[in-house]
């Protein structure tokens, strides 16, 4: 991965600033004998708050800032003037964005919406200035109050990218030479295997000017949930997708109905939610079977799979059955 833009996990050290001190000051004129309490309040400290951006697609703008600290609030003046608040610190993030205590692991914020706004840190609180404390029994108080701390915590940001529809399969099942073929997405093709280490992400029209977001996963092998080729880095792209697009090429060594059970379990063992999604199977490199073969393998899913999955025969070389699919996709999608 190294040399990669595609950054979806980072850690992130963040502090508000702490609220200034109110201000003591008694009123001080020409011709006035016993001017009273005038101190003003501290200004806010700055928060630290998390901002999603839809012209962001990863974090690898905060790879390299780890620290974000908040401005402090400034003290007090006379004449009941209150000091300057601290500058907020906005965190842009792409959407999809989690952020969780980097010691908990609790989830504290989430951003989905372009421009939603959540706050991670509050700024302390200014403190009062003296002319707040003034009383019948105390006319002259000397006492104002200091400014809040700020707050500091450490957290990480993980990215699940959102998408439509998540392609999931092995290693050269074809998933990126799909997504190749459906939008303009460039991702890098080769016969081997893991050749996508990142997820790309492709818009694909449909008929009427309708389109939707397709995401290319890295291949899942089996193990993977517990961590074997690279693991779960990626599956949790899988999590936000409403629709998931197992595909099996034609030429695998296992019968079709194992491969998807593998692939099926796979996702089961991570998050058994995800079982709880929309599923379709394609049965990719189509373009190698002949008539027989393509009817033999029509028969084996016909006879094997469940019911309620629906099956398609494509090749993405010659784009059989590629608009069919497509618009399969689109119909389940609405």
């Amino acid at each position: 991965m190294s040399g990669s833009n595609f950054v979806d996990y980072v850690k992130i050290f963040a502090r508000s600033g702490n609220g200034g001190a109110g201000s003591s000051h008694f009123r001080r004129e020409k011709f006035v004998a016993f001017g009273g309490p005038d101190g003003g309040d501290g200004g806010r400290g700055g928060s630290i708050i998390l901002r999603g951006n839809s012209h962001y697609w990863t974090l690898i703008h905060l790879k390299y800032q780890r620290h974000i600290f908040a401005e402090h609030g400034s003290g007090g003046f006379g004449s009941r003037s209150s000091g300057k608040a601290g500058a907020d610190i906005y965190i842009e993030v792409p959407l999809g964005t989690i952020a969780k205590d980097a010691e908990t692991g609790e989830v504290v914020a989430e951003v989905t919406q372009d421009g939603e706004e959540k706050m991670l840190l509050a700024g302390g609180r200014g403190g009062l200035g003296n002319w707040h404390f003034k009383t019948a029994t105390n006319q002259a108080p000397r006492y104002s109050q200091p400014g809040e701390p700020g707050i500091e915590q450490a957290f990480v940001l993980e990215l699940k990218l959102l998408a439509d529809v998540g392609l999931v399969g092995f290693p050269n099942a074809g998933k990126s030479t799909l997504l190749s073929v459906v939008s303009a997405a460039k991702p890098k093709i080769a016969d081997y295997a893991f050749t996508t280490l990142e997820p790309n992400l492709g818009i694909v029209e449909v008929r009427d000017g309708h389109s939707f977001v397709m995401a290319d996963i890295p291949g899942i092998i089996e193990g993977a949930h517990e961590g074997k080729g690279i693991g779960t880095r990626f599956l949790r792209h899988i999590e936000r997708n409403s629709i998931l697009l197992f595909m099996i090429p034609a030429d695998t060594p296992r019968t079709l109905r194992a491969e998807y059970d593998i692939l099926l379990g796979e996702l089961r063992q991570y998050n058994p939610e995800m079982l709880d999604k929309r599923r379709l199977v394609a049965i990719t490199k189509c373009d190698m079977l002949d008539a027989e073969l393509l009817a033999a393998m029509q028969a084996e899913v016909a006879a094997t799979f469940p019911p309620d999955i629906e099956a398609s025969f494509i090749s993405s070389v010659s784009g059989l059955n590629l608009p069919t699919l497509k618009d399969t996709l689109w119909a389940m999608l609405n």
